[in-house]
Order: C-alpha cells, then sequence, then structure tokens
C-alpha cells in the first residue's frame, strides 16, 4: 500500500500525554505538523522533533484564527485537524455552577467546533482534507459525577456525527478516536477540578465527593491492563488521517471496547446497576459522617 501524502496538519492541546504523543508521532511519518498549546514553553522539545509550535489557547477566537491563518499561510490550506485540547470537569451536577459547565463546553465543544469552521473553506478550496475529533468512551457512556464532561464529549460526537456527513462531498473525511483510562495526567487535573468545586452547605453530596475521587484514582493512578498509552491513541489518529478510507469512530484500548460494550447491550437499567457498584449514592450511600 502505498504511503499517503503528507497533509499539513493542526494538532490542539500538545503539552503533554495524548496531544504530544499525536505531533510526535505525525512528525515521526514526516507530515508537517503544528502542534499548539497555550504556553509555547510547553512545547519547546517538540521543535526538536520536527514540529513548528503554535501558541493557541482554544477558547479564544483570536487565537484560533491566528492559528490557522499561520497554516494556511504557509500552505493554502489546513490539511487535517487533530481536535485533542479538552479537559475534564468532575463533580454532582447539582454543586458545578453553570459558568463552570460553560467552561467545560467552551474547550471540549465549542473551540473544537469552532476550528472545525476555520479550516473547512481551505479543505473545500483543495477539495481534500481530514478531521480527527478525540472524543472519549465517555462520548458514549456516563459515569457519576461526570455530567459537564460527558455531556460535553457526546454534544461533541453528536455534531462530528453530523459534520462527516455534510463533507463528505468535499472530499473531506471526519473520525471520531475514543479512548478508554490512558496513562496521562488526565485523572490528576479532574480530581484538582473535583477539589475547586464549591461544596453544598449541608454537606449531601460530601460522601459521593469522596467516591469520585477513589475512582478517578483508581482508574488513572493504578490503570488496569485493559488501559492504553498515549502513543495507542496517536497510532488511532495517525490511521484516521492517513487511511484511505477510515472507520468513522475508532475505540481504542480494550477495557473502552468492553465497557462500551456492556453499555450498549443493557438497559439504562442495567448500567445504573454496573455504577452503583462503582460509586456510593448520594442520599442513600453514607453520609458526611462517612467521608474520612
Amino acid at each position: 500500500m502505498s504511503r499517503p501524502a503528507p497533509r499539513p496538519t493542526l494538532v490542539t492541546g500538545c503539552s503533554s500525554g495524548i496531544g504530544r504523543a499525536i505531533a510526535l508521532r505525525l512528525a515521526h511519518e514526516g507530515w508537517p505538523v503544528y502542534a499548539s498549546a497555550r504556553r509555547i514553553d510547553a512545547i519547546a522539545d517538540l521543535a526538536e522533533a520536527g514540529c513548528q509550535l503554535l501558541s493557541l489557547d482554544v477558547t479564544d477566537e483570536a487565537s484560533r484564527c491566528a492559528a490557522v491563518a499561520r497554516v494556511e499561510a504557509d500552505h493554502g490550506a489546513v490539511g487535517a485537524l487533530v481536535n485533542n485540547a479538552g479537559f475534564g470537569q468532575q463533580g454532582p451536577l447539582e454543586e458545578t455552577p453553570l459558568s463552570i459547565m460553560r467552561a467545560q463546553f467552551e474547550t471540549n465543544v465549542f473551540a473544537a467546533i469552532s476550528l472545525c469552521q476555520l479550516v473547512l473553506p481551505g479543505m473545500r478550496r483543495k477539495h481534500a482534507g481530514r478531521i480527527v475529533n478525540v472524543s472519549s468512551m465517555g462520548g458514549r457512556l456516563s459515569f457519576p459525577g461526570g455530567a459537564a464532561y460527558h455531556g460535553s464529549k457526546h454534544a461533541l460526537e453528536s455534531m462530528t456525527d453530523v459534520l462527516r456527513f455534510e463533507v463528505a462531498g468535499f472530499g473531506i473525511a471526519v473520525v471520531i478516536v475514543e479512548p478508554g483510562p490512558t496513562r496521562t495526567e488526565f485523572g490528576v487535573a479532574s480530581v484538582r477540578s473535583l477539589d475547586a468545586l464549591p461544596r453544598s452547605a449541608d454537606g449531601a453530596y460530601d460522601a459521593f465527593r469522596a467516591g469520585i475521587r477513589r475512582a478517578l484514582e483508581s482508574t488513572f493512578e493504578a490503570p488496569g491492563p485493559g488501559a492504553s498509552l498515549p502513543e495507542d491513541v496517536a497510532d488511532a489518529v495517525w490511521t484516521g488521517l492517513s487511511a484511505q478510507d477510515p472507520e468513522p469512530r475508532v475505540v481504542v484500548g480494550e477495557m473502552a471496547r468492553q465497557l462500551i460494550e456492556q453499555k450498549e447491550k443493557g438497559s439504562a437499567r442495567d448500567w445504573d446497576r454496573v455504577v452503583a457498584g462503582m460509586y456510593p449514592r448520594p442520599g442513600i450511600d453514607g453520609t458526611k459522617e462517612d467521608v474520612g
């Protein structure tokens, strides 16, 4: 099989973990890679791997426009876009202020969609292009304490499914990559997001918060054998960018595959029973006094 022609590729969220692995993989393949992050000093070493570095705050419209304009100035159009930047807000829905919900959607959904809108005119002119949106198994199933995060990933996946149909006739392929638990700092950042939330005065969710923390720590600090490495996700992204006819959705990791299958083959009540064995139920399992 012949090697695909290199596409100038803009990758968001490259300061660590999955984004860094994606940038390195594409650079290794000899593609022109524009690696981006809010702080360019956080990705300075990627220049040694052959990446072009961009300072990009995905939540800022001017920053998004400038990043796309830079690639287009060099190559005429963005050949591929990898929307990887994102974070995982955790916490009880009642205790999550709408301002924080909006911030979650601004980063995980609206920033990605805006970048798609910015690169699509150039891709249509070239009648070629790829967009890979890095979602999560959390875009197919939901865990307690993750209302903001799961809501954002479900929204991103729905919009990506629509986009895939709408731009296929212009020669543009759109792919969703859905990793499961991956050995990154995602869990640490998620715990920080939980700790930063205000608490109800009556402590109604204190035991539940402790359960969310335990679940995050057990999942990400000591991930099981079905967990993935950032390089596994980078492999999936590479396939989505380089395959002649890429699969629309790619699940990464055995744990993700098993959980998605379990969720989809059962009923909503079946899934409620699964997560009830993983998290304390607010108002039933535990009280404020149970939290050590």
